[in-house]
């Protein structure tokens, strides 16, 4: 949702938030005329502020507070490259822990067991008490 589709604010103070751009005009953004709710934000442009903006096109409002504009793509790249190597290390270290330890894959697979075991208790024990609600009628669809 934008915040200029907005139309039941009757404060708002956007100071020293590290905002940039044109500021959106608005149903509701149009009554704040304060400049002191923007302070702190110096790559703000446009009205109510003094400080115009490069651009020529003026903003149509329907821009959402914190939407990437495609500047950030070194940062995702460099984020993604080490999703892939990091998830290998870890994977790869678990199972070669696994593979050379004896008696850390023997205490692995009990400890899954032990919670199989207790998910499947778990469960027949809710579908016997469904099942006994239901016969005894105290269900009703």
């Amino acid at each position: 949702p934008s915040m200029t589709a907005l139309n039941f604010l009757s404060h708002l103070n956007l100071s020293f938030n590290n905002l940039s751009g044109q500021i959106p005009t608005g149903n509701q953004l149009q009554t704040l005329d304060d400049q002191s709710i923007y302070m702190g934000n110096n790559g703000l442009c446009g009205p109510p502020l003094l400080k115009k903006c490069s651009s020529d096109k003026p903003s149509d409002g329907h821009e959402d507070v914190g939407e990437s504009k495609g500047g950030d793509e070194p940062e995702l790249l460099w984020f993604y490259a080490g999703i892939g190597p990091g998830f290998l290390v870890g994977f790869l270290g678990v199972c070669g822990i696994l593979h050379f330890l004896k008696s850390w894959r023997y205490a692995y697979f009990q400890f899954m067991d032990k919670i199989y075991n207790r998910l499947l208790v778990a469960i027949e024990l809710k579908a016997a008490w469904v099942q006994r609600k239901f016969h005894k009628g105290e269900v009703r669809g």
